[in-house]
């Protein structure tokens, strides 16, 4: 019903709806609201001011919010339509890659609409592209997430056993994409500076990398309207492996850390900042 709703109502209503559920939940999550003013103090200094953070914060929502809301729009609909607000700057990185014939590994964040721009990136280069994540705690949505990916040629492997699935579909050819931005138990991340602090962060990319000697290729989808969308492609992170394993694995770390927090510093308001990402 809530689908059907989304399908019939005019955009720019849906827009309304939108902030509106994203001021609500600003304001009566309160756990969320300290993790976002909490993180947004470790990473500007000087502070920024109240007005600002709650800007940043109702924004956060937002994205979240327009995300789950495409998920459920694109139900149904033909894959051409899915690019038809959708502009892509860097293409021609990727382009060489598939001249090339030769195979990378997608590195981005929960950053504006990260559902989009895997599904974007795949039904664009026509490509598979292989998602790490983690099942969500609904049955139904999980499902409809995952007919929905697979629709516009991306699957997923969870995050149980997620280097296995990995590997397994590097041999078959597939593109991985990895949110690089995830939680992580400490025993099983890479250190890195994030914001001039201390920060925890999944190496399965930077290990895949190393191993398959495959570079990285970060990529971010942003809006200012959450009605047109743009997807940048950066330079490739090259792929790197000497006799000093764990410094390898540190550097490439790091270089994913380091696109990150330059994307975040252009337009905060697209990242999830709800993450613990300096637990």
């Amino acid at each position: 019903m809530f689908g059907f709703l989304l399908w019939i109502l005019p955009a720019g209503l849906i827009r309304i709806l939108m902030k509106g559920l994203a001021k609500f939940a600003y304001m009566v999550s309160s756990k969320h609201r300290k993790i976002i003013q909490s993180n947004l103090d470790l990473a500007y200094q000087p502070p920024l001011g109240d007005k600002e953070k709650k800007e940043i914060g109702v924004h956060a929502f937002m994205n979240l919010i327009d995300t789950v809301f495409g998920i459920i729009r694109r139900d149904g609909i033909h894959t051409e339509e899915v690019l038809k607000n959708v502009s892509f700057e860097g293409g021609e990185i990727i382009k060489k890659y598939q001249k090339e014939g030769k195979k990378f590994i997608l590195v981005t964040g929960h950053y504006g609409n990260w559902e989009l721009l895997s599904q974007s990136i795949a039904i664009k280069f026509n490509l598979t592209l292989v998602g790490v994540g983690r099942k969500l705690d609904s049955a139904l949505m999980d499902k409809v997430l995952k007919e929905n990916r697979e629709k516009f040629n991306v699957e997923m492997v969870y995050k149980k056993g997620a280097m296995k699935g990995c590997i397994k579909s590097i041999n078959e050819g597939k593109i991985i994409g990895i949110l690089t931005d995830q939680g992580i138990r400490k025993n099983q991340s890479i250190t890195v500076d994030f914001f001039g602090a201390k920060a925890s962060h999944t190496p399965l990319a930077s290990i895949l990398s190393r191993k398959f000697d495959l570079d990285l290729v970060p990529a971010y989808i942003s809006t200012e309207d959450y009605q047109h969308y743009k997807v940048r492609i950066y330079e490739p992170i090259k792929a790197l492996k000497t006799d000093a394993q764990e410094e390898d694995l540190a550097t490439l770390t790091q270089a994913q850390a380091d696109i990150m927090e330059h994307v975040i510093k252009e337009d905060p308001k697209q990242w999830f900042w709800m993450h613990k990402r300096w637990k």
